[in-house]
C-alpha cells in the first residue's frame, strides 16, 4: 500500500523534531511535546490537521514571546525540508497574526525550504495594503523562492488554503505582481504565475483572456507563451471560444467522428474502452486539441462532467485513430454511482459526438 502524505509526520519525525527543539531551547519539554502530539485521534488526522496539531504542541512548549519562539525555530527549521518543513510556516499562521514585521521576516526565512504560501493569506486579509507592497517587493527579489511566494501566496483559489474572496471578485490589485513576473527566468516562478491566472479565470475569465491577448501580442518568447497557455487551461477545457481562437484552434467544421464505439455496460470497478477515428476531406487534419468528456451519474439523479485531454498537435494526416480506457475503480477523490453515463469526443472545444454506457452493481 502506498504511503499516505500525512505519514511524513510519523513517530520518527516527531522524536527527531523534539530533540532538535530541545537543542535549540533547553527548557523544551520533549516528553510533554511527544505525549501531546500522539493523542488518541492522531491516526485519523489528515495532513493539515497533523501540521496544526504539531504547531499547537510546539506553541505549548516554546516561549510565549512570539519573537523569541521564531528565533528558536529558525535553526531547527534548517534541518527539515518539503512537507515536513511546513510545520514552521504553520506556526506563523497559528501564532503570528498580531506581529506583522516578525511574521514577514519569518515567512521570508521559512519559504526557502518549503513555502509560506498558506500563512501569508491570513496576513493579506488583515493587512492588505502592507502585504501588497511586500509582495511587489518580493516580486523583484533576487531570490526565486520569494518571487514565487509573491505570486503563489495571492492566488485567489490556492488549493488546501483559505480563499481570498476579494481577489476572486476583483483580481485587479494582484495583476501588477503577475505582470512583473511574467518573464521570470525561473520556471518555478512562471508556473506559479500561470496557476494564479488559472485561478483568476474561474471567476473572471474576461480578465485572463485580455491578459493572454496582451502578453501574446508582445511576442515575449516561447517560455511566456507556455505560461499563458497553462494559465488558460481551464478556459481551454471549457471550450471558451475566444481562448480557443487565441491559440490557433479553428472551428472543426471539416472534422468528422467515425467508427465511434464504446463499451456498452460494465460492472462497478471495471473500465470502459472507447475508440473513434477523426477524419477530414482535406489533405490533413491540421491543428487539433482532442479531448473527451465523461458525464458522470451523481446522487439524486444529478450528473457531473469532467474533461480529459487526449492529445494536441498539428496532424499532417487526413485520418487519426484513437483508443482510450477509463477506469471506474473507486478512488478517494471521486465517488462513482451506478446508472447511465456518457462519453463525448471533443475537438477544438466543440463536442462532435456522444455515446452512452451503463454501470451496474457487480453483485
Amino acid at each position: 500500500m502506498a504511503e499516505l502524505l500525512k505519514d511524513v509526520f510519523d513517530r520518527k519525525f516527531i522524536k527527531s523534531l523534539a530533540a532538535d527543539l530541545k537543542e535549540s531551547y533547553h527548557k523544551f519539554d520533549e516528553t510533554l511535546f511527544i505525549k501531546g502530539v500522539f493523542t488518541k485521534d492522531w491516526p485519523e488526522k489528515a495532513l493539515k490537521q497533523r501540521m496544526r496539531h504539531i504547531s499547537e504542541n510546539m506553541q505549548c512548549c516554546l516561549p510565549s514571546d512570539y519573537k523569541k519562539a521564531i528565533s528558536l525555530l529558525k535553526p531547527v527549521s534548517d534541518k527539515y525540508s518539503e512537507l515536513q518543513h511546513l510545520i514552521f510556516p504553520d506556526f506563523i499562521e497559528l501564532c503570528g497574526i498580531d506581529d506583522l514585521s516578525t511574521s514577514i521576516n519569518a515567512m521570508e526565512y521559512f519559504t526557502e525550504k518549503s513555502s509560506s504560501e498558506f500563512p501569508i493569506r491570513f496576513f493579506i486579509i488583515k493587512y492588505e495594503k502592507q502585504m501588497l507592497a511586500q509582495m511587489k517587493k518580493w516580486a523583484k527579489s533576487n531570490n526565486e523562492h520569494l518571487r514565487r511566494l509573491a505570486s503563489e501566496g495571492c492566488r485567489p483559489r490556492l488549493p488546501w488554503a483559505i480563499g481570498l474572496p476579494k481577489y476572486k471578485n476583483d483580481p485587479g490589485a494582484i495583476l501588477p505582481i503577475l505582470e512583473t513576473l511574467k518573464e521570470d527566468e525561473s520556471e518555478y516562478v512562471r508556473r506559479s504565475v500561470a496557476n494564479n491566472l488559472n485561478d483568476i479565470s474561474k471567476d473572471n475569465p474576461s480578465v485572463v483572456i485580455k491578459i493572454a491577448k496582451k502578453w501574446k501580442g508582445l511576442e515575449l518568447g516561447p517560455e511566456t507563451d507556455k505560461l499563458i497557455k497553462h494559465g488558460c487551461r481551464t478556459l481551454l477545457k471549457q471550450g471558451e471560444p475566444k481562448t480557443i481562437k487565441l491559440f490557433g484552434f479553428r472551428e472543426p467544421k471539416d472534422i468528422q467522428v467515425k467508427k465511434f464505439k464504446v463499451t456498452k455496460e460494465i460492472n462497478m470497478g471495471e473500465e470502459i474502452e472507447f475508440a473513434f477515428t477523426l477524419n477530414t476531406d482535406k489533405k490533413k487534419l491540421g491543428l487539433l486539441r482532442i479531448e473527451y468528456i465523461i458525464e458522470f451519474v451523481r446522487q439524486n439523479n444529478k450528473t457531473g462532467k469532467k474533461v480529459f485531454k487526449i492529445s494536441e498537435g498539428d496532424y499532417a494526416e487526413p485520418e487519426r485513430k484513437i483508443t482510450k480506457k477509463y477506469s471506474f475503480k473507486p478512488i478517494s477523490t471521486r465517488k462513482y454511482y451506478v446508472g447511465k453515463h456518457s462519453v463525448s469526443v471533443v475537438v477544438n472545444g466543440i463536442v462532435l459526438s456522444t455515446k452512452s454506457f451503463n454501470i451496474k452493481n457487480n453483485n
